[in-house]
């Protein structure tokens, strides 16, 4: 019996209600506390601001560590030959021969070599990487040629072959003609040059579904799966890999997926997480988009660095033995990527992780026709993934609603369930309180003649001088990230570059506070987002 994975539809239960209004009334109630403390006595005002002021200095000096890390880390798989090992494992054991005694100091080389050894000594099943297939299933809206075409160039060149790539475009019917006539113009362009070219047109209105990716991947996943049982491909050897159609995966992604695809026993209970970067278009960028995808990609990078707290994010790779086992993805949500990871982590009772993939895929930075338009479509994007703040009630219904709907141990569940309350709760808050904290205290009490009170804006001033380390390196590595400036722009360009960082008090309070607070009010209210707002394509000319 296939276990019931889905978000609930119409009524709630008390529970799942509470659990939809907690993130957003601590959230409001952290801004009130440090009203109401700072009005009986700004001592203890001063104190709750000062406790949250240092966290975020803690924090800003891990995130500058942890930047650099794993910004060394990145370049290091990039420069790996994931071709060549992928090949290595064909014939492990004259491989681990030829390679055990090398001094080889590259990314996981030592790994590598151990792997080659347990592969050819190891009495144990494991994929023969010869046999192992791809499906990547691209979703669109109604995204045109000039869109589209780089996305599927990028997989037409990957290093992985070919012939064992199975594309399918998954367009959507409410696209219009437009987009009927962009999938057979691009299906006769790329037919013959994967194992197969599918079109799989998703039709509007099917009940159960929201408008939005999810439904949309869900009916191509299906459609593949058909397609790979009538081919009789065996299904154990097949690894589905999601894009939305402005991604652009690096030559050597697919070949990094399948290594570990063959390497980890556990392959089908994982699912595999590149670095995705907002550098597509990030020289055209007008500068609050700009700032807001290179902090987005710095995110990312770092995020590598900890896979405990590692979750799916768009794109996403994942065994499609796994995924038609579990209904594919979910269609109910219009955060079906984060979603994916507790989907994932509840049908295999806790048994489940994402191992980061160290090579990149591209995305775009969000531009639109006018600069009003992309500054509104900027935030429509952010408050959409924001709104992964919703499977804060389903991982608590779950948590909190006994062994059997849990499937795992409540320790082992909790510590997951805590960093995904409260890292929306900080997103909602840590903007406006170290932007205007410091105030709060003083004002509120202008009679009381507190010292600490009345410096508190001095001292929340040096912190964040101290805090703003991690920002000077985010700058210096940016540059590093950034692809090369194109001729059309001149030099002085990077000296906007660099200028635009002055931005991030504006950009975190309107895209990260602002849209934390709008979805989780939306949450708190029950006026739950169930259209998948598609963030508009414009190419600058």
């Amino acid at each position: 019996m296939r276990k019931n994975l889905e978000i609930p539809q119409g009524k709630r239960t008390k529970l799942y209600r509470f659990l939809e209004i907690l993130p957003g009334a601590i959230s409001y109630g952290a801004i009130i506390l440090l009203f109401l403390l700072s009005w009986l006595d700004p001592v203890l005002g001063s104190i709750y601001l000062f406790i949250i002021i240092a966290s975020t200095l803690v924090k800003a000096i891990s995130v500058a560590y942890r930047t650099v890390q794993g910004y060394e880390v990145l370049k290091r798989a990039e420069r790996v030959d994931w071709h060549r090992r992928l090949e290595d494992l064909e014939n492990p054991h004259a491989a681990y021969e030829r390679l055990r005694d090398d001094s080889n100091k590259s990314y996981h080389f030592e790994r590598h070599v151990e792997n080659l050894r347990l592969m050819a000594t190891v009495d144990k099943e494991y994929p023969n990487p010869a046999k192992i297939y791809h499906v990547v299933i691209m979703t669109a809206y109604n995204e045109g040629q000039e869109i589209l075409g780089p996305s599927i160039e990028a997989v037409v060149n990957t290093t992985f072959p070919n012939e064992r790539i199975i594309f399918a475009l998954a367009y959507e019917e409410r696209g219009g003609e437009a987009m009927e006539e962009t999938a057979k113009t691009l299906t006769k362009k790329y037919k013959g040059i994967f194992k197969e070219f599918l079109l799989v047109k998703h039709p509007d209105k099917l009940p159960g579904e929201i408008v939005g990716k999810g439904p949309n991947l869900t009916y191509a996943g299906k459609a593949v799966a058909n397609y790979v049982h009538a081919k009789k491909i065996p299904v154990e050897n097949v690894i589905v890999t999601s894009l939305d159609s402005d991604n652009r995966m690096a030559p050597k992604y697919l070949d990094s997926v399948a290594y570990e695809f063959v390497t980890h026993p556990n392959r089908e209970r994982l699912s595999y997480q590149p670095v995705s970067l907002f550098m597509n278009n990030i020289w055209d960028a007008p500068a609050p988009t700009r700032v807001i995808a290179v902090s987005n990609s710095f995110f990312n990078v770092i995020t590598t660095m900890r896979p405990h707290a590692l979750r799916n994010f768009a794109s996403h790779s994942q065994p499609l033995a796994a995924l038609e086992a579990m209904d594919f993805w979910s269609k109910r949500t219009i955060v079906e990527d984060g979603h994916q990871y507790w989907r994932s982590l509840f049908f295999f009772n806790g048994e489940y992780s994402v191992l980061p993939i160290r090579i990149p895929i591209y995305q775009d930075a969000v531009i639109d026709e006018t600069l009003w338009k992309t500054i509104k479509a900027q935030f429509v994007q952010v408050r959409r993934w924001y709104y992964g703040v919703s499977d804060v009630a389903y991982v608590g219904s779950r948590l909190f609603g006994g062994k059997k709907k849990r499937g795992m141990p409540f320790w082992r569940l909790f510590p997951k369930f805590w960093r995904l309350l409260d890292g929306h709760i900080t997103l909602a808050i840590l903007a406006p309180i170290v932007a205007f904290g410091g105030w709060v205290p003083m004002i509120m009490n202008l009679s009381a003649h507190s010292m600490v009170a009345y410096n508190l804006p001095n001292i929340v001033s040096v912190v964040e001088t101290f805090a703003s380390i991690g920002l000077i390196v985010s700058v210096l590595v940016s540059f590093k990230l950034l692809p090369k400036r194109p001729a059309k722009y001149r030099k002085g360009k990077v000296i906007f570059m660099i200028l635009q960082w002055i931005l991030i008090p504006i950009t975190s309070i309107l895209y990260q506070s602002l849209a934390a607070f709008y979805s989780q009010t939306r949450l708190m209210l029950g006026l739950y987002m169930e259209k998948f707002d598609v963030t508009k394509k414009v190419i600058k000319k």
